[in-house]
C-alpha cells in the first residue's frame, strides 16, 4: 500500500488532488472512509486541535490505523491546524501520518523558527511524518459566516507571495505548503459569495516552492475554481464546513422522521449518509471521476 507521500506524488502526476475531510466523531469517520472506499481513491482524515480533544488523540490514531490495516486501504490521518510544538509532538507520538503547524498569525521569523522545530522533531521520530505549514491569513473558523471576513479572500492583504513562500519552504524544510490564494475557512450565507481562487498565484507558488500545495477552506468553492486550482498545483483540498452542515441537516431530518426513536445508531445514520454524499461528490471532482 502506498504511503501518504506516495499518494500525494501520484496525485500531482495525474493532476488530481487528494481529498482531506475533517471529522469530529465516528459517523464522520465512516462517512469519509466509505465514500473513498466506494470510489477506490486515497483519502486523508483531518482532526484539528478541538476535534482531537473531543475524539481523543490516541483514539483517532488507533481508529485510522485499525481500519487501514483491516481493509489494506490508503486512508491517512492528519493533525489539522496545530498551534504549538507541544501539540505537534503529541500528534506525531500518537501515530499521525501528517501534522500542520499553523503559525500564520506569527511574524515570518517566529513562524519559520517554530515550523523548523516541528520539522526537526518529525525527522527523528522514526517514521515518515509529513509536516505542513502556511503563510498568509485565511481565517480560523469552519462555520457559516454572515459575510466574508475582513482580510481574507482575493481582496485580503495577506495573500501569499511566491518569493516569500520559496524562502520559507527552503528554510523550514517542510513537506507541504498551504498558501493564501483567495481561500478562507468557513462558508458565507450569501449563496452568491462564491470563493474565488487565484490559480495564477497558485501556479507561481508551486513553481517557486517545488513542494505539494494544500488548499484550506475548500467548502463553498465552485467546481470550476477547484479544477483550476488543482490544475495549477494544488495537491490536497480540505473540506470541513460542508460536512458539518450536512451532518446537522441529516440529523435534523432523521429526528423529524423518527421522533420517538432513542437508538443513536438508527437516527445518526441519516447524518452519516448526508456526509458521505458530500464526500463522494468532492472526491469524484478532485479525482476526475
Amino acid at each position: 500500500m502506498m504511503t501518504l507521500r506516495e499518494a500525494i506524488t501520484d496525485a500531482i502526476r495525474k493532476k488530481v488532488a487528494v481529498g482531506h475531510f475533517n471529522i469530529s466523531n465516528l459517523e464522520g469517520f465512516w462517512a469519509v472512509f466509505r465514500a473513498a472506499q466506494k470510489l477506490g481513491v486515497p483519502v486523508i482524515i483531518g482532526a484539528s486541535e478541538g476535534e482531537r480533544d473531543f475524539i481523543g488523540v490516541k483514539q483517532v490514531a488507533a481508529l485510522v490505523k485499525s481500519v487501514r490495516e483491516e481493509f489494506n486501504y490508503p486512508v491517512y490521518l492528519n493533525a489539522d491546524h496545530t498551534y504549538s510544538f507541544e501539540k505537534v509532538k503529541e500528534a506525531i507520538d500518537a501515530g499521525f501520518d501528517a501534522v500542520i503547524y499553523d503559525g500564520a498569525k506569527l511574524s515570518l521569523e517566529e513562524n519559520t523558527a517554530a515550523t523548523k522545530k516541528c520539522v526537526e522533531y518529525a525527522r527523528q521520530c522514526g517514521r515518515d511524518v509529513l509536516v505542513e505549514a502556511e503563510l498568509g491569513f485565511i481565517g480560523q473558523s469552519s462555520k457559516i459566516l454572515d459575510a466574508v471576513p475582513e482580510g481574507v479572500g482575493l481582496s485580503g492583504d495577506a495573500l501569499t507571495k511566491p518569493e516569500v513562500a520559496a524562502k520559507f519552504v527552503k528554510e523550514t524544510g517542510i513537506d507541504l505548503f498551504a498558501p493564501s490564494v483567495g481561500n478562507f475557512h468557513g462558508m458565507v450565507k450569501d449563496s452568491g459569495a462564491v470563493k474565488k481562487i487565484d490559480d495564477v498565484r497558485v501556479s507561481e507558488i508551486f513553481k517557486a516552492t517545488e513542494v505539494p500545495l494544500v488548499l484550506h477552506g475548500g467548502s463553498g468553492t465552485s467546481d470550476e475554481e477547484f479544477l483550476a486550482a488543482i490544475k495549477s498545483g494544488i495537491a490536497i483540498v480540505h473540506i470541513n464546513t460542508e460536512l458539518r452542515v450536512a451532518y446537522r441537516k441529516g440529523l435534523t431530518l432523521s429526528l423529524q422522521e423518527m421522533p420517538d426513536e432513542i437508538a443513536p445508531y438508527k437516527y445518526l445514520k441519516g447524518a452519516l449518509l448526508a456526509m458521505q454524499k458530500v464526500v463522494e461528490e468532492k472526491l469524484k471532482l478532485f479525482n476526475n471521476l
